[in-house]
């Protein structure tokens, strides 16, 4: 995993950097503002950007739109001391794929950020309900219920057994265990559910999920 950190603090830059190389994760810069961040991400393209969100010039979640337009790829999770939910909605909005509060256990942390690589999204605890909350508000206030209807009902049998398994928490090698389906048909699915119902990524489709009652094991 390659990773580019952002953030305006040089102390915490240098010593995070630290804590990462200490667990082998290759840190291919930093970068102290959003324009800054946009400018490295088009240089080094790495895996993933951990971005703070109040910063000079160009805060996280400018950035982050900025840079999931030419670089849709790249992982963004922010990480930041703010747990305010107009920052935590803006940034799921924006196309983050995860939000860590930095007063986060290490262990949790690291834990938490090898769930990337799987396709996990990464949520400080408490974080994901606010979010399921915020989603299904916006849902109620423009009359979407029928429209989300609508957009469920395109999802194939299967798309929806993939739905429910990615909702529950398995990884997609374990759906794709559970399904007799490889990684690679997994992920190819999961794309097809963002497209049809116009999320973003994976943290937008568990919060989707939840608030439709996906997530209960049966």
């Amino acid at each position: 995993m390659r990773i580019l950190l952002v953030d305006d603090h040089p102390l915490f830059l240098e010593g995070f950097q630290d804590l990462l190389a200490t667990r082998g994760i290759e840190v291919v810069g930093t970068a102290s503002d959003g324009l800054e961040a946009l400018d490295k991400a088009r240089s080094l393209r790495p895996d993933v950007i951990l971005m703070d969100i109040k910063m000079p010039r160009c805060n996280g979640t400018t950035a982050t739109r900025l840079i999931k337009a030419e670089l849709p790829d790249v992982k963004i999770v922010m990480l930041t001391v703010s747990d305010e939910d107009e920052d935590l909605f803006d940034a799921i909005k924006s196309g983050a794929s995860g939000y860590l509060l930095k007063g986060l256990d290490v262990e949790e942390f690291f834990e938490l950020l090898s769930g990337l690589a799987q396709g996990e999204a990464p949520l400080s605890r408490g974080l994901a309900a606010r979010i399921m909350e915020e989603f299904a508000l916006a849902h109620q206030a423009g009359s979407a219920g029928a429209a989300t209807q609508a957009k469920e009902k395109k999802l194939t049998p299967r798309q929806m057994e993939v739905l429910t398994l990615v909702a529950q928490g398995l990884t997609y090698k374990e759906v794709g265990a559970t399904l007799c389906l490889s990684e690679r048909t997994v992920k190819y699915h999961m794309s097809e559910i963002l497209k049809r119902l116009h999320l973003e990524n994976r943290a937008q489709v568990i919060v989707y999920a939840t608030r439709k009652g996906y997530t209960r094991r049966t």
